[in-house]
């Protein structure tokens, strides 16, 4: 099955492996997890241990529109698929 909107894929799909991710979840007592339930979460995965910091340093950076008191809710782990890290 095809991608029906391919321009909104932020990097072309590739079957290469992407061993090292950035498992990202709600903060305990976040009102967000009423919407989208308390086991919420999203991982992103990549080639390299570099591109994996690289992303969650940016993903992690406090936002340029954010308000003086807002503090992030959301929780960053790094994480990595043992299988694939070691077929590398």
């Amino acid at each position: 099955m095809g991608i029906s909107q391919p321009q909104n894929l932020t990097s072309p799909h590739t079957d290469r492996q992407r061993p090292y991710g950035v498992r990202i979840s709600l903060s305990p007592g976040d009102p967000f997890s009423k919407l989208v339930g308390p086991q919420w979460h999203r991982l992103h995965w990549y080639a390299t241990t570099a591109e994996r910091d690289a992303s969650l340093r940016e993903m992690s950076r406090r936002h340029l529109y954010s308000r003086a008191g807002d503090k992030p809710s959301l929780v960053f782990e790094k994480v990595e698929n043992l299988v694939e890290s070691r077929r590398v």
